[in-house]
């Protein structure tokens, strides 16, 4: 190849390998992924149409819930059919710009899924440790710029990472140890220098989940010390109840994150290729998965709005 033509050195499509070392387990491993897949469409569609068809629900905490349903199941739709589709199927093939699409779009999802943790707890916030200003403070256009400036911020700051792959030469062939485009891992795949790539994927991974985990813990210590002021351990209970559910989703969101990012700088060697790409799945699928189900159990209110609405559906198929 001539290094003066650079559309020389970008390949017409990438081949996504699966889970390198357990291709003949790909059609089992598929089946836990698929199930996965279909629960967290149904839950978090199901979520978004509880709260947008129930009064009870028009409430600051539930349309944060409700974008994080929607960035859940986005997010997960991005990956899973085309996973499936290697697994099942062996259809490896992936175009170069459908590649860095999807790259752009996993990394600015995640990145969304964060802040809105991040929203979520600052919405905790206001509603315990100032409780009468509650509606006044978070109003719906309050909210609504909240979400869009997180959603920007994360097309803003991932956006780069597409531009820096590009133009990255790929001279050593076309095949990336895989299921989807992950930003490291398509350019560990260049010939060329990718060290601006890391770092900048470092930098951008803690101006997103450094910056939301850091406001996360703040609300909590603050938060924490509100609760722990008040006279009453009933009062203390009930008003702690209410942080449990999105403590749930931070533990599962945060936990499968910090060790994809941080095992792929730093000391990953000694840990086996297919757990790094599985463990980089289970973090794409399992908040979607297990937050529908989460705040399910955990929140009262859409408990109650499922079982109105299953016995609503079954009195009128009776009716029929």
């Amino acid at each position: 190849m001539s290094g003066g033509n650079s559309s020389s050195l970008t390949p017409g499509f990438f081949i996504l390998n699966g889970v390198p070392g357990l291709e003949a387990a790909h059609t089992w491993i598929a089946l836990p992924f698929c199930f996965m897949y279909i629960i967290a469409v149904l839950g978090n569609c199901g979520l978004i149409y509880l709260i947008s068809h129930k009064d009870a629900l028009h409430r600051p905490m539930y349309y944060f819930l409700a974008l994080l349903s929607f960035t859940d199941v986005t997010l997960c739709t991005t990956t899973v059919p085309n996973m499936l589709c290697i697994f099942w199927f062996n259809l490896k093939e992936i175009d170069f710009n459908a590649c860095l699409a999807q790259m752009f779009f996993v990394h600015t999802l995640t990145g969304m899924e964060s802040g809105v943790l991040m929203l979520m707890a600052l919405d905790r916030y206001v509603a315990i440790c100032y409780p009468l200003r509650y509606s006044t403070i978070l109003t719906n256009p309050v909210i609504a710029k909240a979400g869009l400036a997180t959603f920007l911020r994360g097309v803003l700051l991932i956006l780069p990472f597409t531009f820096l792959t590009k133009r990255l030469p790929y001279c050593r062939g076309n095949f990336i140890p895989h299921t989807y485009c992950d930003h490291m891992s398509v350019a560990k795949v260049s010939c060329g220098n990718f060290k601006v790539n890391a770092i900048y994927g470092l930098l951008a991974a803690l101006l997103i989940g450094g910056f939301d985990m850091f406001c996360i813990s703040v609300s909590y210590t603050m938060i924490l010390r509100a609760v722990v002021s008040l006279s009453s351990a009933d009062a203390r209970q009930k008003a702690f109840g209410t942080c449990t559910s999105h403590i749930c989703a931070i533990v599962i969101t945060y936990v499968p994150a910090l060790f994809t990012i941080f095992t792929h700088r730093f000391g990953g060697q000694n840990i086996p290729h297919h757990i790094h790409i599985l463990i980089a799945n289970l973090y794409l699928m399992l908040p979607p998965t297990l937050n529908p189900i989460v705040y399910g159990v955990k929140t009262k209110q859409i408990r109650e709005g499922v079982i109105k609405l299953f016995f609503k559906e079954k009195d009128i198929l009776v009716m029929k």
